[in-house]
């Protein structure tokens, strides 16, 4: 399956000449020209990698990629005619993958992308299933009965971790240290929130949950088959 590409930028000449670069490369592209355009796309389809312009009509990408980030936890590259050292430090102070300057080489911006998206998704297997819903984890979302649905940052965590040690009770304090890097006290009743949201993804009747079980006053346990 071949990455899909949200290109922002809101210079139509550059969005064709990347969307087209990409392309011969075998990738599959999405553009937009805005922030509003960038969120409502990503939002319906969110994408593998993001290469994000650093001005836009109704923003910057600064902002835009922290909103991003809060759909899913995708690598971003900003691809940007500011080449200052503070706005490249800046892009990669929060969190950008890289940073590339216009005017760019098309072989430069294919190497570094596949430096990226090797270093992203390179340790994740391909796909996983716990009966009908299948994971990709490469691209974070899961289908069940045809249909995609992307994973946030929290809830891939969360599904790693339980998959990881399937067929195992995984503890609350375990499972909230992988989210907030410690275990937090008064953090159970949003790990409740994400393991609800997770279930409604991945579980036909997540109130009768069959793969993602709870066990009280310990933490949950994911099963390695579906429950009968």
């Amino acid at each position: 399956m071949a990455y899909r590409i949200l290109i922002v930028d809101d210079e139509p000449a550059l969005q064709s000449l990347v969307g087209e670069i990409l392309a011969g490369d075998g990738y599959e592209t999405e553009t937009a020209g805005t922030c509003a355009q960038a969120l409502e796309r990503f939002r319906a389809a969110p994408a593998d990698a993001v290469l994000l312009d650093v001005m836009l009509p109704d923003g910057d990408g600064f902002s835009l990629l922290g909103q991003l980030r809060e759909v899913r936890d995708v690598p971003v590259l900003f691809l940007s005619a500011r080449d200052e050292d503070a706005a490249r430090l800046r892009g990669l102070g929060l969190g950008a993958d890289d940073y590339i300057t216009k005017p760019f080489l098309p072989q430069e911006l294919l190497l570094r992308l596949r430096a990226v998206l090797r270093r992203v998704y390179r340790q994740e297997p391909d796909t996983a299933r716990l009966g009908e819903t299948e994971i990709f984890w490469g691209k974070g979302t899961v289908r069940r009965s045809g249909e995609e649905t992307a994973l946030t940052a929290k809830e891939f965590a969360l599904l790693k971790k339980l998959w990881e040690a399937r067929g195992n009770i995984v503890t609350i304090d375990a499972l909230c240290e992988t989210l907030w890097d410690g275990p937090l006290v008064g953090y159970e009743n949003t790990l409740m929130v994400h393991i609800r949201r997770l279930r409604e993804k991945i579980e036909a009747d997540p109130s009768h949950p069959k793969h993602l079980l709870t066990v009280r006053g310990l933490g949950y346990r994911l099963v390695r088959e579906a429950a009968p």
